[in-house]
This record gives C-alpha cells, structure tokens and sequence, in this order.
C-alpha cells in the first residue's frame, strides 16, 4: 500500500475508541498513534484507517469486511504478523472502531510482555589516533610487465695481482 500521511482528524476518533483500562498506553507510530498493551501494539491509525492485531478467529472476521487487508506498511509484500488493516469506514464508526480495537486489546494481552532492549554500551573513547602524512606515490606499474629482478652489477676493480711495482 502507498504511504498516506495520516489525516489529523482521525487521531481524537482513535483516542476516544481506545478502551478504558489502566493497562493501555500510547506512542507516537508511522506518522499517527498507537496503542500498546504490556509493550505490544495493539492498535494503530495508518493513511486513512486503522490497524488491529487480532486473533485468528476475528482476523478472518475482519478480512470479511469489505476493503480490510492484511497490513504490509511498506507496501512489499511483507506482512505484519496478525495485523489487520481495517476499512476507511470504519473510522466513521465509533462503535465498530471501539470494538475492533478492544478485540485487539483482548488478544495482544494474552502475548508476553515485550520487554526493552537494554541500551548499547558506547565504547569507551579512544585517543586520537596520529595520522602519518601521505606517501608520494611511485609511478604505476603496467600489471601485464612484471619488472625483472634488479641485478646487482659489479664494478671492475683491480684485483692486484699481477701487477708490477
């Protein structure tokens, strides 16, 4: 699916569907909310619509509604596990939309607890390493001629023998 900036009105219609338990909370997600449940989304605004991680039973009860779809936010072919993304018409409806989103809290809280990555530890900070000043390059080589060995050439000296004083 192409990406939709989220329209700005569907964020209250989300926030007043979301149910009333102390065990909800929400963040910032794709441009919109979402709701999280023990650190799992639940549900979410996407484009112009919502999603809702379901149970198997009511995925096939949501994929029944007429333009739903299984929710890929990259438009890859790559899947959000469970995910659902619900039809536009769905945020006219208050009522459909809350209970959408509540069979989506039942679910997700049977799921274990996502738990936080501890943060990475920085490396500790080296010193500055000194850095040489560049070589002068020698003249390239042709990689087809391999230059012979280099001879070592002696010099003709007198040997002193045989000679006359």
């Amino acid at each position: 699916m192409a990406w939709t900036k989220i329209p700005a009105e569907n964020h209250p219609l989300f926030l007043d569907a979301l149910p009333k338990d102390r065990r909800v909370s929400t963040v910032r997600m794709f441009g919109g909310l979402a709701g999280l449940v023990n650190g799992n989304m639940f549900g979410g605004l996407f484009a112009r619509s919502a999603v809702v991680r379901l149970s198997q039973e009511d995925q096939k009860l949501a994929l029944a509604l007429d333009g739903a779809e299984p929710f890929d936010p990259m438009g890859n072919g790559r899947v959000m596990r469970d995910t659902i993304l619900l039809p536009e018409a769905v945020m006219g409806d208050r009522d459909e939309l809350r209970s959408w989103l509540g069979r989506a809290l039942d679910f997700t809280a049977t799921l274990p607890r996502k738990v936080k990555a501890a943060p990475k530890a920085k490396a500790p900070k080296q010193a500055p390493v000194a850095r040489r000043a560049p070589r002068k390059a020698k003249a390239a080589a042709s990689p087809t001629k391999a230059k012979p060995p280099a001879v070592a050439r002696r010099t003709a000296r007198p040997s002193g023998r045989g000679r006359s004083s």
